[in-house]
C-alpha cells in the first residue's frame, strides 16, 4: 500500500505480458510482509525491523518498492524512521506496509499488529473488509459497490472507514493508478474492466474517519527531474534516478549513501524546485486508533490474489 488520498490519475499500461514478474513480486511482497509480522514485538527498534524487511526483499530477488512502512495507533500510512531514530515498539498497534517490485511490476500489501492485545476487534474489522472487498472485486462490478461492501463490513464491528483513503490500480512502475478503490459507498458507476491489477486497502478506525498530513516526512518519491544547480543536489539526484526511478524511497537510504549533511542540503534544494514530492505521514484527524489490511489481486476472467 503506498496510501491513496482520493485523487484521479491517469490510466496507463498494466504490462499484462509480464505476469510472471508481477507474480514473483507479489509473492516477495507477501513472504516480505509475514516476515516483517515477527519482527514486530515490544521493544524492538522501529528502523531495524524496517531495515531488515527491505534487505530481505532484495535477499528474495526483488527491490523494494518503497520504504517500508510502520505506523503507529494514529498514523495509517506514510511513515517509516528517520536515520538516526531509535524509537521502539511499545504495546502499539501497528500497520506495516510493504511493496517489492520487479523491473516495476510491484506487489503490494499490508497487515496490522496489536502489540497491546486491547485492540482485536478492530483488527477484525478491517481484515473482515478486506476478505468482503477481494470477494466483491471482479470483472463488471462497480466501483461503488465495493466501497458499500467495505464499508458495511467495518461498520458492522461498529467502527468506521477511512473515507479519505482508498485502494486503487496499479500498473508498472505506478503505484498508484486509477482506478482508486473506495472504502465507502460512493455511489461510482463505474466498473472493473478486467486484465488489470489493483489494491485492496481498507482502513478501520474508531476515530473520525479521515487523515490530514503531518509536516514531517521522511519519504520522497522523484517528480519532475530537471537541471539543478548545486553539484550536491545534482549528486543526489542522478542517484534518485539511477537507484528509484519515480518509486519512494527514504532519507535515511541517501543518509548511508551522502550523509546526513549533505543529503539534507540536496532534498531541501530538491524539495524547493518541485524535483522532488514529500509523502508525510498520514494521522486519523481525531486521533482513533487505525487497522489496515491489503492485498494485490488480478482482476481477469479469473480472479487472482498476487500478495499470497
Amino acid at each position: 500500500m503506498f496510501a491513496t488520498i482520493l485523487n484521479n490519475t491517469a490510466n496507463s499500461n498494466n504490462g499484462m505480458e509480464q505476469m510472471d514478474k508481477w507474480r514473483k513480486a507479489g509473492k516477495i511482497a507477501a513472504q516480505a510482509l509475514e516476515y516483517g509480522k515477527e519482527l514486530i514485538k515490544n521493544g524492538a527498534v522501529i528502523r531495524d525491523v524496517c531495515d531488515k524487511i527491505d534487505a530481505k526483499i532484495v535477499e528474495l530477488g526483488a527491490l523494494p518498492a518503497w520504504p517500508s512502512q510502520i505506523g503507529l495507533d494514529s498514523i495509517a500510512a506514510h511513515a517509516t524512521p528517520d536515520y538516526d531514530d531509535q524509537s521502539v515498539f511499545e504495546n502499539n498497534i501497528v500497520c506495516l506496509d510493504v511493496g517489492a517490485h520487479i523491473d516495476g511490476c510491484v506487489g503490494d500489501n499490508a497487515l496490522t499488529v496489536d502489540l497491546s492485545g486491547e485492540w482485536g476487534d478492530l483488527l477484525k474489522a478491517a481484515k473482515d473488509a478486506l476478505k468482503v472487498g477481494i470477494e466483491t472485486a471482479d470483472k463488471g462490478v462497480s466501483l461503488g459497490e465495493i466501497g458499500k461492501n467495505i464499508q458495511e463490513a467495518i461498520q458492522s464491528h461498529n467502527f468506521s472507514p477511512i473515507r479519505n483513503l482508498s485502494g486503487h490500480g496499479i500498473s508498472e512502475w505506478t503505484i498508484h493508478d486509477s482506478p482508486s478503490i473506495p472504502n465507502i459507498a460512493t455511489g461510482d458507476n463505474r466498473t472493473l474492466e478486467g486484465d488489470q491489477i489493483i489494491a485492496i486497502e481498507p482502513f478501520a478506525t474508531n476515530g473520525a474517519g479521515s487523515v490530514y498530513e503531518m509536516e514531517q516526512a521522511n519519504i520522497f518519491a522523484l517528480e519532475n527531474p530537471k537541471p539543478v544547480r548545486s553539484p550536491f543536489a545534482r549528486e543526489v539526484l542522478k542517484f534518485i534516478e539511477e537507484n528509484y526511478g519515480p518509486l519512494p524511497f527514504a532519507t535515511r537510504w541517501l543518509v548511508k549513501e551522502f550523509g546526513a549533511g549533505k543529503t539534507n542540503l540536496a532534498l531541501r534544494e530538491l524539495q524547493q524546485r518541485n524535483i522532488v514530492h514529500a509523502h508525510p505521514p498520514l494521522v486519523e484527524r481525531a486521533k482513533g486508533n487505525v487497522a489496515v489490511f491489503e492485498k494485490t489481486i488480478y482482476i481477469g476472467d479469473q480472479k487472482e490474489i498476487l500478495t499470497r
